[in-house]
């Protein structure tokens, strides 16, 4: 009974450390410079460098609304005077952020279903007789169905199909030479959900004709996001009336790093153009086109179309971007707003301060230990002494030389 009275009355006693000072000048230089490395670890790299105090962010919502507008006036063989408009020209025209604009085509108009010759193109639709051509057998890569019959007058095989078929000479001219001065309006939203902030790349002004008569400039009109199309394909380095004769894919890049240790304001976006259908080879990978119809009826009822395969360039809009906050400023931002909620951290500042007295821990057995080792490895390897006697009396063969004490 007595022992667990002496238990619990010992519950009650206050303690406190007794600390030893060794006056050692190198011990006490080697212990300060382990514990100024693990501060200047801390202030430099991980506050100064790392920006450990920030909060950031970096799942970003975004929106992203387009509109093209030019007009250009074409005149071809095939269809003569064709003025193309932005309901032309755009596909898709409902303004995303990937779409594509025409600069070249070829037409193949008036095409109806019948039965013609094979284009000598095709590898497949070739023929020396009639047993090249497999009646019912679609031909490979071609444009229909084989007859069964091989004509000679072509050296390819009759086929059914939409006739006559795809005329595939390229103009070496972009027929569409005019889009270099199309416009591009490119809006975008963009949120930050976690920390409930929203910006967009349009200036806000309550002036309704302030994106009639402006276009993008870097310097000056940062947020007039009316682009011309030849400047864009001139920012990724190529230059247009080159790249619209057989098309290419753009990229264009728009980054927001808003950064709150500066004000608000400073939250910019940022504009970056690449091609991205080119390598360094230059090889057939680069170009970008693709095939479309527009069918009609004619007094009889009839069904025939018009065939394009147009070149032109494709946009590609990507949106990246992180949004930093001082902690301090978070702190601030919630207890206004009455929200009680766990900041998270990351527990940054704990971790450091833990880092920080283990290290001087550990750092202290281990200069303890190495003080130890040394002693007691100096204390019995040499032996002190003031007489040269005394130093050949220790070594062979002198031993038998020396009197015994």
């Amino acid at each position: 009974m007595a022992g667990w009275g002496g238990f619990f009355f010992s519950l009650f006693n206050y303690k406190t450390e007794k600390y030893v000072i060794a006056e050692n000048r190198k011990i006490g230089i080697l212990f300060r410079i382990y514990q100024l490395a693990v501060l200047g670890y801390i202030i430099g790299w991980v506050l100064v460098v790392k920006k450990g105090y920030q909060e950031r962010e970096e799942t970003i919502q975004s929106s992203v609304m387009t509109k093209v507008k030019g007009v250009t006036l074409t005149n071809s063989s095939e269809s003569g005077l064709h003025l193309w408009s932005p309901e032309d020209y755009v596909i898709p025209p409902n303004g995303e952020r990937v779409f594509f604009i025409v600069t070249n085509y070829i037409e193949t108009p008036n095409q109806r279903l019948s039965f013609c010759p094979e284009s000598f193109k095709v590898p497949h639709g070739q023929c020396q007789s009639d047993d090249d051509c497999v009646e019912g057998e679609a031909v490979i890569a071609g444009h229909g169905i084989k007859t069964g019959m091989c004509l000679n007058s072509t050296g390819t095989c009759e086929i059914h199909a939409w006739c006559p078929v795809e005329y595939s000479k390229r103009p070496r001219e972009p027929l569409l030479s005019e889009a270099e001065n199309f416009t591009i309006y490119i809006k975008n939203f963009i949120r930050f959900p976690k920390f409930e902030f929203s910006k967009s790349n349009v200036l806000e002004t309550s002036d309704d004709g302030y994106l009639k008569r402006c276009s993008f400039d870097k310097e000056k009109d940062l947020y007039c996001p009316i682009f011309q199309l030849g400047e864009l394909v001139r920012w990724s380095g190529h230059d247009f009336q080159e790249m619209a004769v057989k098309g290419g894919s753009i990229g264009i890049l728009i980054e927001w790093n808003c950064d709150l240790d500066k004000d608000s304001s400073q939250c910019n976006p940022e504009y970056s153009f690449t091609r991205l259908d080119m390598n360094l080879n230059h090889s057939v990978t680069s170009g970008y086109n693709f095939r479309f119809t527009r069918y009609y009826k004619d007094q009889n009822g009839q069904t025939y179309r018009t065939l394009y395969k147009v070149y032109g360039i494709r946009f590609d809009i990507m949106i990246n971007g992180q949004y930093i906050v001082c902690l301090p400023t978070l702190i601030i931002s919630y207890y206004r707003e009455k929200k009680f909620e766990i900041i998270n951290f990351r527990l940054d500042v704990i971790e450091y301060i833990y880092i920080y007295v283990c290290v001087c821990v550990c750092m202290y057995v281990c200069t303890c230990v190495c003080v130890y080792i040394y002693i007691y490895t100096h204390t019995h390897t040499y032996t002190h002494t003031h007489t040269y006697t005394h130093i050949f009396c220790l070594n062979w063969p002198f031993q038998k030389c020396c009197p015994v004490r």
